[in-house]
């Protein structure tokens, strides 16, 4: 079953084919002829994902999914969210971004927070949203070098080590993106086939 994913993030698209396994191919938007930017302007992160799934199947007319993803922290009421990838401005970078998050919580007894997926799947021209939540709290300071984005610093309900310090395996199967593609697999497995996407 070949589905195209709305992304050009080569973390995001390699954790989401390792969660989908080897029933799925993943095309990109690249694949497809599609290298501008994919327009995410929306002020949610169901917005988002509906607005870049959109984008792709109104040029290519196959099935596609996208996602958005948001940190939400209590203390700061639930920010980054929707502008987690560009905390800190543009052009986004992972390392200003986790700087500026502990920088901001300082002082703050309550470091709670969740990461938040919304997936927008448009399955032969319907669409669907699947939404994946994980809760835990916001480190002292960066540990671990796995993962991306916030990882570093987030620490899931349940364990006592990062994103970043988990084997993908392990994250892969409480993540909030994990949780997100296993509700959509789950409904793709349940409906007619996917119709082909070869891009061609």
């Amino acid at each position: 079953m070949e589905l195209i994913f709305a992304t050009n993030n080569r973390h995001k698209l390699d954790e989401v084919q390792q969660i989908l396994g080897t029933g799925f191919r993943l095309l990109t938007p690249a694949d497809c002829g599609i290298t501008e930017e994919i327009p995410e302007e929306e002020p949610t992160l169901e917005g988002n994902a509906l607005q870049k799934a959109r984008y792709i199947h109104q040029r290519t007319g196959k099935s596609c999914f996208a996602d958005d993803t948001g940190l939400e922290v209590e203390a700061l009421g639930g920010q980054p969210g929707v502008r987690s990838a560009r905390y800190a401005g543009e052009p986004q970078d992972s390392e200003k971004n986790m700087a500026l998050l502990l920088a901001n919580l300082v002082g703050h007894p309550n470091r709670r927070a969740q990461f938040r997926t919304v997936i927008a799947l448009i399955l032969n021209g319907e669409e669907y949203l699947f939404e994946g939540i994980v809760r835990g709290t916001i480190r002292q300071q960066a540990s671990g070098i796995g993962g991306f984005g916030y990882d570093p610093v987030f620490e899931p309900e349940g364990y006592n080590v990062t994103f970043a310090e988990m084997d993908p395996a392990t994250k892969n199967a409480i993540s909030h993106r994990g949780r997100a593609t296993a509700q959509m697999v789950e409904f793709l497995n349940e409906t007619a086939t996917v119709s082909a996407s070869d891009c061609s």
